[in-house]
């Protein structure tokens, strides 16, 4: 089974799936992106997914290339030519080729870049044992919510992870948690969880909202406010949302341990639940 790759309309071998070095998406990071994974085959939250794609470059006035459906028909055309059942898709739509000027063209045309990659989930000992996480200061623009692909700062925080030895790196601005390099960041206090608002500081994850509809179903009550770091140590449960992550524990940050030190009841009921609905 082969890694897909499709530029512009065109499913075409790796090796030749290539764009112009004048693209904008190269020159200045103007572009927006989507992951998306499966799940015996089917795209997960597809709708969320494109729905979310859409506003990104709604926001930074994009021209979409192709509608819900056409998107939705290269998608499964992707997915039967890979044939994997657990596939990540990466989608990437750029404002197009021009000379490098910082003022846009009118007559601009976006480039459309999709991958299809054979998916590889965290070990089940992974997920049972929890992860560590360290925090470090929000060094990112204002328009979190938008997704693009300007994630050098997010780069530099998993670099610090790395360093650290641990899995993730939890952002603070001005002594609130906004979210993980790569998640959504949940805290459970008293049996209440508490997780960003949506707003300019997050980008609200599909995971993210999928786990609060999951939640409240099962009477779990939600706070979406934000938390200051001395609550996230204190908290009984700590767990990151994210669709490579679906439900995960964290069990220590900055060398402190959280609640027991390992994944607390309401992080086991969650992925419990999203097990149910994916599996």
């Amino acid at each position: 089974m082969p890694d897909i790759a499709f530029i512009n309309g065109r499913f075409l071998p790796w090796e030749e799936a290539t764009v112009s070095i004048d693209d904008r998406g190269f020159q200045f990071g103007d572009a927006v992106y989507e992951v998306i994974r499966t799940y015996r085959g089917r795209p997960f939250e597809l709708t969320a997914h494109l729905a979310r794609l859409d506003r990104s470059a709604k926001e930074l006035s994009f021209r979409q290339p192709y509608t819900r459906d056409q998107w939705t028909q290269w998608i499964q055309q992707g997915l039967s030519l890979a044939g994997y059942q657990d596939a990540k898709i990466y989608i990437q739509v750029t404002r197009g080729v021009a000379p490098r000027e910082h003022s846009v063209p009118s007559d601009i045309l976006p480039t459309v870049v999709m991958t299809i990659r054979k998916f590889h989930p965290l070990a089940p000992e992974v997920r049972r044992a929890g992860v560590t996480a360290c925090t470090r200061e929000d060094l990112r623009w204002g328009r979190c919510d938008i997704k693009s692909v300007n994630l050098l700062a997010n780069v530099l925080a998993r670099e610090e992870a790395k360093k650290a030895g641990v899995f993730e790196t939890i952002l603070v601005r001005d002594g609130f948690v906004m979210e993980g390099a790569l998640s959504n960041v949940m805290a459970v206090q008293g049996g209440v969880a508490l997780t960003a608002p949506e707003g300019p500081r997050i980008l609200s994850g599909v995971t993210r909202t999928v786990v609060l509809e999951l939640a409240k179903k099962d009477g779990i009550v939600i706070e979406e406010r934000f938390i200051p770091v001395d609550v996230l140590y204190r908290a009984d449960e700590v767990f990151l949302t994210g669709t490579t992550l679906e439900v995960l524990g964290v069990v220590q940050i900055d060398g402190k341990t959280i609640g027991s030190g390992q994944p607390g009841p309401i992080t086991k009921t969650l992925a419990a639940r999203w097990a149910l609905l994916t599996g």
